[in-house]
């Protein structure tokens, strides 16, 4: 007979992974097996009578501090338009369920489902690093890009405030940057940026996803709302900021739908330049995703996929550098033609702003004493 399978997870208010699911390295595989030992008619009873205790139990989130050997990432992708990186944390607590980074979290023996949300990592001395980083003799400045694989400005950073730190070595050094959140915490270092801004060394973009709320509050629910993301896009124009609107990830019968109305909306608010991304399902997202369909919306999730495998050749995911961030076939090029014709109307540039880097100045270098602080060697 074939094995019991429990009835779907429910979605854990806040959280966007409805499931741990284990990650690609795990040594041990691990099934949910419901052996029918729990009578129906009980448990219905039970949860009539005690609602709370059928609940999904709350996820805390867990902020573990680590020092960071190095701190920038050197990028080889021919499709990615910076060639530096720096993410200051590992783990995301927006927790977007279409996010590419998840599959990171496997490298930690750590799920790419919850614990990518939940259980994150701090990289504290990441302004002390960028700083001896910066300092070296071979080091040749080109413009760093912050937080790409993981949100710079996720929920945590209002206390770890290592972003702060680094954008104040940036500042200190002349060092340009650009910057892609898809938080309004960015808001808080408008001093630091507005005046990197007004010397062409920072520019930044806001991600809209959606501009419906309560779609956005399940996809990337612990992210600003559509709209508080227009506010920034606004506030930071106000300042002198050049900002650019990222509509990613384009999902079809989704978030597609609401694919002009946003650049129309973030022009509105100032944004200057666009791009689009469509949904990408590498590794563990392709599971985790699809349970969020079937949890959020199943009547429409075999319709999504099968739109999805259209733009990848008949597969879930294809990540040939030629065509992942775009897609192939016809519906790919419907939403291409879609967004630069919304785009060329309403006036948006495609080109990235090109920063100065002819400013950077190296800070000093650090002092190490020598042999414990002594002039002179010590046997021990």
């Amino acid at each position: 007979m074939p094995p019991n399978r429990p009835p779907a997870a429910l979605p854990t208010k806040g959280r966007g992974a409805v499931s741990n699911l284990q990650g690609r390295f795990a040594r041990d595989a691990r099934d949910e097996f419901d052996d029918g030992w729990r009578p129906a008619g009980a448990d219905l009873a039970a949860e009539s009578a005690e609602p709370a205790a059928s609940a999904p139990p709350r996820i805390v989130t867990q902020v573990s501090l680590e020092q960071a050997r190095s701190i920038l990432t050197r990028n080889a992708s021919p499709d990615i338009p910076f060639d530096v990186s720096l993410n200051p944390y590992r783990g995301c607590e927006h927790g977007c369920i279409y996010c590419f980074a998840r599959p990171t979290h496997a490298y930690l023996d750590l799920s790419p489902g919850l614990d990518f949300e939940t259980k994150l990592y701090a990289k504290a001395n990441a302004a002390e690093r960028l700083r001896e980083t910066l300092s070296r003799p071979s080091y040749r400045c080109e413009t760093i890009a912050l937080g790409v694989n993981t949100d710079a400005y996720q929920p945590i950073e209002r206390t770890q405030r290592i972003t702060r730190g680094i954008l104040e070595v940036l500042h200190e050094t002349r060092h340009p940057v650009a910057l892609i959140t898809k938080s309004s915490l960015i808001e808080r270092d408008i001093d630091l940026l507005a005046p990197m801004a007004a010397q062409r060394l920072a520019v930044a973009a806001v991600t809209i996803t959606t501009l419906d709320a309560d779609l956005a509050r399940t996809l990337e629910p612990r992210a600003s709302t559509p709209a508080r993301r227009l506010r920034t896009i606004r506030e930071l124009t106000d300042a002198g900021i050049p900002v650019g609107v990222s509509v990613a990830p384009v999902i079809p019968f989704i978030t597609e739908p609401d694919l002009e109305r946003i650049l129309e909306a973030a022009r509105e608010a100032g944004a200057v330049y666009a791009n689009y991304i469509v949904l990408r399902l590498p590794w563990e997202v392709r599971p985790l995703f699809q349970e969020w369909l079937q949890a959020h919306f199943p009547g429409r999730a075999e319709r999504v996929m099968n739109r999805v495998r259209e733009m990848r050749g008949g597969k879930d995911y294809d990540a040939d550098f030629a065509s992942r961030m775009r897609g192939t076939g016809i519906w790919a090029d419907l939403i291409r033609q879609r967004f630069y014709k919304a785009a060329d109307r309403l006036g948006f540039r495609y080109n990235r702003f090109e920063l100065d880097s002819s400013r950077f100045t190296p800070p000093p270098r650090p002092i190490r004493p020598r042999d414990g602080g002594d002039r002179q060697g010590s046997l021990f």
